[in-house]
C-alpha cells in the first residue's frame, strides 16, 4: 500500500532569489512557513518551480539544507534529483538523502534520449542505489518521452516506485493509470501536477496534488483538499474555478513563454504580496517587468489576493 504520509497538498516550492541571483533565505522562509501554517501536506522541492535545471550542485545542496532547516520535521520533504542519466541521478539522490529528505523525486533521463526499456532499468537503477522512496516524475514537455502508464504501475507492484508527480496533461493516461492502481491495490501513490484540472483529478482517483500556484495561494488548495476528503464535490470545484481565475496571471504577460511565464508570474505575484522582496530569475530567464507585472498585479486584484 503506498505510504500515504505522502498525500493531500504538496506544492513543488518556488525559490526566491535576490537581485545577485544568490538564494534569498529570508524570503524562503517566510515562503515556506506560510504555506506550512496554511496546511499543506508536504512540500517538493527541486522541481521545476525551484528552478532545478538551472542551479549548480552547490545551490541544490543549499536549497534542501535550508529547506530541511525551515521545515524542521513539520511536514515531509521531497526532492528532485533531476537531471540528463542515471548516473548523475544518483549522485544527486545520495546528497538529497544526507541532508535529510524524506522521499526522492526523478524524471527519467532525457539527454542521450532512450526507449522504455531503458527508462525503466533508469528507475530500478535509482531504486536500487538510493534508500528513500522514490516518485517518477511525468513531464514529458521537459524531458521528451511520456511515462508509459503500464511501465509506473509495474515498477509500483515491483516496489521500486513509491508513486507518481503526473505534469504530463495526458488525463487519459493518468485516469488509466488511476483506475489500474486501484485494482492492484493502489501501490502507487498519485499526484497531479495541474493547478487548474486538480478536482478531475481528485475524483478520478488521485491521492493529492502538487500545484505550483499553492505557493501564491495555498489555502484554497488545502481547502479543496479537505472537501474532497470529506465527498463535497461542489465545495471541490468552487475552490478550483476560483483558483482557475487566479492560475490567470500565467497567461496575462506579453512577450514571455515557458518557464519566464510561469514561474516568473509566481515570482512576481509573491513579490506583489510582500512575500518575497524580487521576481529574480535564473540566468538566461529575463524577470518579468513593467506592463507584465502591472497585468500580473490586475489579476490578483480582481481575485481578492491585492487591494486594488
Amino acid at each position: 500500500m503506498a505510504d500515504k504520509k505522502f498525500s493531500g497538498v504538496i506544492p513543488p516550492v518556488v525559490v526566491p532569489l535576490k537581485q545577485d541571483r544568490s538564494l534569498d533565505v529570508a524570503s524562503f522562509e517566510k515562503s515556506v512557513n506560510r504555506m506550512i501554517e496554511a496546511g499543506v501536506d508536504g512540500l517538493f522541492i527541486l522541481g521545476s518551480s525551484s528552478e532545478v535545471v538551472f542551479s549548480t550542485d552547490e545551490r541544490r545542496r543549499e536549497v534542501i539544507s535550508n529547506m530541511v532547516r525551515i521545515v524542521d520535521g513539520r511536514v515531509p520533504v521531497l526532492a528532485g534529483i533531476i537531471d540528463t542519466e542515471t548516473e548523475r541521478m544518483i549522485e544527486h539522490g545520495k546528497a538529497a538523502e544526507q541532508l535529510g529528505v524524506d522521499a526522492l523525486v526523478a524524471t527519467c533521463p532525457f539527454y542521450a534520449l532512450q526507449g522504455i526499456d531503458e527508462i525503466e532499468w533508469s528507475f530500478r537503477c535509482l531504486h536500487d542505489a538510493l534508500d528513500l522512496p522514490l516518485f517518477a516524475y511525468d513531464i514529458p514537455v521537459c524531458v521528451h518521452n511520456k511515462l508509459d502508464w503500464k511501465m509506473l504501475l509495474r515498477l509500483g507492484e515491483d516496489g521500486v516506485l513509491t508513486g507518481v508527480k503526473d505534469s504530463s496533461g495526458d488525463d487519459i493516461s493518468f485516469r488509466f493509470l488511476c483506475i489500474a492502481n486501484e485494482e492492484a491495490g493502489h501501490p502507487l501513490t498519485l499526484l497531479t501536477g495541474h493547478e487548474v484540472v486538480v478536482d478531475g483529478a481528485y475524483l478520478g482517483g488521485a491521492d493529492g496534488s502538487v500545484p505550483g500556484l499553492a505557493n501564491v495561494e495555498p489555502y484554497g488548495y488545502v481547502r479543496m483538499w479537505k472537501a474532497a476528503q470529506e465527498g463535497d464535490w461542489a465545495t471541490v470545484k468552487a475552490e478550483q474555478d476560483r483558483l482557475a481565475r487566479i492560475m490567470h496571471i500565467t497567461d496575462v504577460t506579453k512577450g514571455v513563454k515557458g518557464f519566464g511565464a510561469g514561474v516568473g508570474a509566481f515570482k512576481t505575484a509573491l513579490m506583489l504580496m510582500g512575500i518575497f522582496e524580487t521576481n529574480q530569475m535564473p540566468r538566461p530567464v529575463h524577470s518579468l517587468k513593467g506592463e507584465n507585472v502591472d497585468a500580473i498585479r490586475k489579476v490578483l486584484v480582481d481575485t481578492g489576493l491585492l487591494e486594488g
